[in-house]
């Protein structure tokens, strides 16, 4: 007897919180598209994440399934090894890191985080040619490290090791996301992930440029998954709303995880400042806590005929940036006798 898959509203009810600490205060790539449009702002508010507030977000949180470090490029912290470390010796079961992964491009340093606990890497890489990456991320030389940080994690599977890949699309890279997969599969790839843009930061002051639509990238990845020859490839499409997916296998569709994370108190423009319990206290002082929630109350919306939708209780809503340049014509609720 064939085990049914379970739906994507399933996995949506039950997917666990990860701990985000952001880390990188600057980065050595400058994507196009990146939500980080303020440098100057994340600069200040991760240089404030010293050793000694890092050391107490793990121990507040110890006993979460996942902490990740991101933000910026984490790599470029020289603690970053020690910080794997108090992660695994508070108990973390996953200890990851969102990278362009150019640093782990050398063998032993990739080691040297694995030694101490870290065992899922999320590698961005947003093209399968040097050409498309480095057009996307405007650094030169990004992509040849990038590939070798691919490989260098690959050579650690046997060892426990995750290799993810997170590919953001865009109206350059959309064409080629066959292409791409397979060439990440062939670097030992385990999951690729195909983002779609948060429609903020530099990705809503080029939009016009670089953001198709929706309804073209679930077009376009039903075709992929129709043309790619494999029973259930492992890829998925994250952070599009769900009435745009319908047709795509339920395992390919994809989520954006759960997360909170701290943020200095001063660097927070969203309403949770007035609220004393997510503040910090002790090593954590002049931090805030900050949800992913929080990002989609602010930034995202619904309209009244989304309360028909049998994704209603799951769907974040749609950027208002977004809104403002394709409005909602492509946005059909899809009814609940349909969800079977």
């Amino acid at each position: 007897m064939t085990q049914t898959e379970p739906s994507i509203i399933d996995r949506l009810e039950t997917r666990d919180e990860r701990v985000h600490i952001s880390i990188g205060a600057i980065c050595n790539n400058n994507c196009i598209f990146c939500m980080e449009e303020d440098r100057e702002g994340r600069y200040i508010n991760n240089s404030a994440m010293t050793p000694e507030r890092v050391r107490w977000v793990l121990e507040k949180h110890a006993g979460s399934e996942e902490v990740c470090f991101t933000s910026g490029e984490p790599t470029t912290r020289d603690e970053l090894p020690d910080f794997v470390k108090w992660a695994k010796s508070l108990g973390y079961e996953r200890i990851s890191m969102m990278t362009n992964g150019r640093r782990v491009s050398h063998l032993a340093y990739a080691v040297a985080l694995a030694k101490r606990g870290m065992n899922r890497f999320y590698i961005s890489i947003h093209g399968h040619t040097k050409k498309l990456h480095e057009g996307l991320t405007r650094t030169p030389g990004s992509f040849e490290q990038t590939v070798a940080g691919l490989d260098s994690i690959a050579k650690l599977a046997a060892h426990g090791v995750e290799l993810h890949t997170s590919t953001v699309i865009t109206k350059r890279n959309l064409p080629h996301m066959l292409d791409i997969y397979r060439f990440l599969r062939s670097h030992g790839v385990h999951q690729v992930v195909f983002n779609v843009m948060q429609a903020n930061g530099r990705a809503d002051t080029y939009f016009e440029q670089i953001f198709p639509s929706y309804t073209e990238i679930a077009a376009t990845f039903r075709s992929f998954i129709q043309d790619v020859g494999e029973e259930k490839p492992m890829a998925f499409l994250v952070d599009i709303p769900y009435c745009t997916t319908e047709g795509i296998p339920d395992f390919n569709r994809g989520y954006v995880e759960k997360y909170r994370h701290f943020d200095l108190e001063s660097q927070v423009d969203l309403p949770v400042q007035n609220q004393e319990h997510r503040k910090g206290d002790g090593a954590g002082k002049g931090l805030l806590l900050v949800l992913r929630s929080d990002l989609d109350d602010e930034e995202r919306t619904k309209r009244d005929e989304c309360r028909s939708c049998k994704y209603v209780g799951q769907c974040e809503g749609v950027w208002k940036n977004y809104l403002k340049r394709n409005g909602w014509d492509e946005f059909v609720p899809v009814p609940a006798a349909d969800a079977e």
